[in-house]
């Protein structure tokens, strides 16, 4: 069992949740950004229900397919009023032919060059540390820390999936 698997949820303004899902040995390596819209208040198309519309998605693909997504719904062509799924992708590797760099080629590379912009700042280590070392110090006293496990090569905790459950969403697959 992983012991790795943290998904928190923060308010990002009035009335849009925000959450992340992290953690070690899941069944994907993968780091991408979702952004699910809301839903119109109305219908654009006659006799077309809102509540069973697909909310449009946006999803920043960051590693290790860098590149962006789109799905969204569409009417198909034609005098029926009918709605269908669309999905946009764009990839860099489709277009501009190189190699991807490792993330860490890039940050060696940085360091090598002087530019500090995708390192942490030490007060931001520091603020890490402070939210992390009260769990060391437990574990070290050999008090019990609770946390959801999960078997590894799975999309973590139930527990995660129970809380975005009890909020009426879901978590998007990991591939």
């Amino acid at each position: 069992m992983s012991r790795c698997g943290y998904r928190w949820t923060i308010g990002a303004g009035p009335g849009v949740p925000f959450y992340l899902r992290t953690g070690k040995s899941m069944s994907r390596r993968t780091t991408e950004i979702s952004i699910q819209f809301k839903h119109v208040p109305f219908a654009l198309f006659r006799d077309t229900a809102v509540d069973e519309l697909d909310p449009n998605m946006m999803t920043l693909h960051l590693q290790p397919d860098e590149g962006i997504s789109l799905h969204f719904s569409a009417k198909k062509p034609g005098q029926e009023i009918q709605l269908g799924p669309v999905r946009m992708d764009f990839r860099y590797a489709d277009y501009f032919r190189t190699a991807p760099s490792t993330g860490y080629e890039t940050l060696v590379y940085d360091c090598m060059i002087g530019d500090a912009m995708l390192f942490q700042r030490a007060d931001s280590v520091e603020a890490g540390w402070s939210i992390v070392q009260p769990a060391l110090d437990l574990w070290k006293d050999g008090k019990d820390v609770p946390m959801a496990l999960y078997a590894a090569g799975n999309a973590g905790p139930d527990a995660a999936d129970e809380m975005l459950w009890r909020s009426g969403r879901q978590w998007r697959p990991l591939g």
